[in-house]
């Protein structure tokens, strides 16, 4: 599979230590800087990028609606896919029923 080919952050990971590391693996940070950081001379910030980072909190949430994997009380982490699996599908049946609107 390999490594991405950006990688989207909030603010708190706003370090020029981890923007370097990125870079050193070809990744590009997608990362605002805080207002009290300087922004280097050409750097550009992707917005486009970073705005569909938001789908993945989404997901993520998602999923901790399922108690089971927001306390992740599977050891094996064969069986926690399995469960992540599960909500994904219990997720989608639920968009799918239309009847099912609470």
């Amino acid at each position: 599979m390999g490594w991405p080919k950006k990688l989207a952050g909030d603010k708190g990971y706003s370090y020029d230590t981890l923007r370097d590391f990125l870079r050193g693996c070809h990744i590009e940070p997608v990362i605002p800087r805080r207002s009290n950081q300087p922004r280097p001379r050409g750097e550009r910030f992707d917005k486009r990028t970073y705005r569909k980072r938001c789908r993945i909190e989404q997901a993520v949430g998602w999923l901790k609606e399922c108690r089971r994997l927001g306390t992740r009380y599977e050891k094996l982490g064969l069986n926690f896919l399995a469960f992540v699996q599960l909500g994904i599908m219990l997720r989608y049946l639920r968009i799918l029923d239309p009847s099912d609107r609470t």
